[in-house]
């Protein structure tokens, strides 16, 4: 768990020097990941003065981590968090580049922008142990989640109690339940489908435990190890470092106001012949945005043309307009798969997603998750179908888009008020906030204050420097984190 001063500098006490806590606070976040191998630690200078100690105190801290392996000292240029000291084996795309590396094969000629990337897991999940570990009980800016207390009702426990009678828990405890998922629950999810012009039918929805097994069923069924894969930059994270671990090429897309970069892809399917594309088409993780028609109609001709699937990731679909465009609405599910889930709107333990896939590939998708999963946790599944069936989730949903309206509205006030400019039109549950200032330092600096941030670098499938930053409207309400931001910034370079 994070500790912090809440004053933000080190008290000297008679259990432990300045030095022995520097370290511990430095090596702490290391263990916890929430500062990544290759993060440069603030200069001896930077780091005495945030911290209220004398330089010597910092260099005879660094000296500790140096000394506990977790650091390095690169010459004229600082210290560095280093890698884990036990080496994992090369992904089949990491393999690729240390043999071109070694001369021992030979590098496409592609343009820079179009050179396959090898992201950084460890961005992914410094974030999610992050989320876990906040540490404090602070308002968190950089969770990508709904407060707890926002997802708080009466409904869901009922439901929990309706289906778990004496006789419910033996008969859907003692047996496996529908491979598919719950028949109640498919049925229900083939009528919102409809509701959102997406053509399907039970047979053709799968359930999962959440959106992110969905995404994995998915990726295992219809690719290998060295396929290419088209994904939106900036993007999720964590599809980033799962489909790298999976040893996937990864293709960076750039995502704008309309849509994928077209351009892009169109040069992608030319010289890579990609199986798959990943789109988060609606209320676009992180920037906001939603995908008009007329890319939506381009996209689907590229994939025609050049035969791969869509999966959209439709995450977000609880606080978004039903009119929204959706690739799986003007594709009628032929060429695209639709994944979505329940963590974030109504119960993120439950672990509840779906698929629904086309008729062909119905099966394989099927196959997938029976070696992984053999089924989903019927009991709850049936839960989440009477919170449906009788209406309160599309009433929750309702109160927290208006909870989320009002937020939002506020969040974006402040951000600007304190010297903040948003990158994107501030829309959904995200901001895409420009500050100004290398967000990976002031990630790293806001710490210290108790707060989580999450910097634009790790929204790119290879870690770069950025001034853009994530934030949660439903947790960035507090005038308290914004005095805060700007105090931290203030010691910071412009760029």
């Amino acid at each position: 768990m994070l500790t912090t001063n809440s004053s933000n500098g080190l008290v000297k006490t008679a259990g432990l020097s300045l030095t022995e806590q520097l370290s511990a606070r430095f090596a702490e976040r290391i263990r916890n990941r929430l500062l990544v191998p290759g993060t440069r630690l603030p200069s001896v200078r930077q780091c005495a003065t945030s911290q209220g100690v004398s330089p010597s105190t910092v260099v005879a801290a660094y000296d500790v981590l140096l000394a506990q392996g977790l650091v390095e000292a690169r010459k004229q240029r600082g210290f560095f968090v280093r890698e884990s000291s036990v080496k994992t084996p090369l992904s089949p795309v990491e393999y690729a580049h240390e043999a071109i590396k070694k001369g021992a094969i030979h590098a496409p000629t592609l343009a820079p922008a179009l050179r396959p990337v090898t992201p950084n897991p460890s961005n992914a999940t410094a974030l999610i142990r992050g989320m876990f570990h906040p540490g404090g009980n602070k308002a968190q800016p950089g969770m990508g989640v709904f407060p707890p207390a926002w997802l708080e009702s009466t409904f869901m426990p009922a439901a929990v109690r309706k289906v778990c009678t004496t006789r419910n828990l033996q008969e859907f405890s003692l047996q496996y339940g529908h491979p598919l998922g719950d028949a109640h629950l498919r049925n229900l999810l083939a009528q919102k489908l409809s509701g959102l012009s997406i053509p399907t039918v039970p047979e053709h929805i799968i359930t999962t435990v959440g959106a992110t097994h969905a995404l994995d069923i998915v990726s295992r069924t219809l690719l290998r190890a060295g396929d290419p894969v088209m994904v939106e930059e900036p993007g999720w994270a964590v599809e980033f470092a799962r489909l790298d671990a999976l040893g996937m090429r990864i293709l960076p897309v750039p995502r704008g106001p309309d849509g994928p970069d077209l351009a892009v892809m169109a040069r992608y399917c030319e010289a890579h012949a990609p199986k798959l594309f990943v789109s988060v088409s609606v209320l676009h993780n992180p920037t906001g945005y939603s995908l008009t028609p007329g890319a939506a109609h381009r996209v689907l001709t590229l994939a025609n043309q050049h035969n791969f699937h869509i999966v959209e990731d439709d995450t977000y679909s609880h606080i978004a307009p039903e009119h929204a465009t959706r690739l799986c609405a003007l594709d009628g599910l032929q060429r695209t798969i639709y994944v979505s889930g329940f963590a974030k709107i109504l119960a993120p333990n439950w672990r509840i997603g779906f698929l629904a896939a086309p008729s062909d590939l119905v099966e394989r998708l099927l196959d997938t998750k029976l070696l992984a999963t053999l089924t989903t946790p019927a009991l709850l599944e049936k839960a989440l179908a009477i919170c449906i069936e009788q209406g309160q989730l599309r009433r929750h949903a309702e109160r927290i888009r208006s909870k989320l309206d009002a937020a939002r509205a506020r969040s974006v006030k402040l951000a600007l008020a304190h010297g903040c400019s948003f990158a994107a039109e501030p829309a959904g549950l995200f901001g895409w906030v420009d500050t100004g200032v290398d967000t990976d330092a002031l990630a790293q600096a806001m710490l210290d204050e108790g707060y989580l941030l999450a910097p634009g670098a790790l929204f790119h499938a290879s870690r770069k420097s950025s001034t853009l930053m994530r934030i949660n409207f439903a947790t960035t309400q507090d005038a308290a984190f914004w005095k805060a931001f700007v105090r931290v910034r203030g010691r910071l370079p412009v760029r």
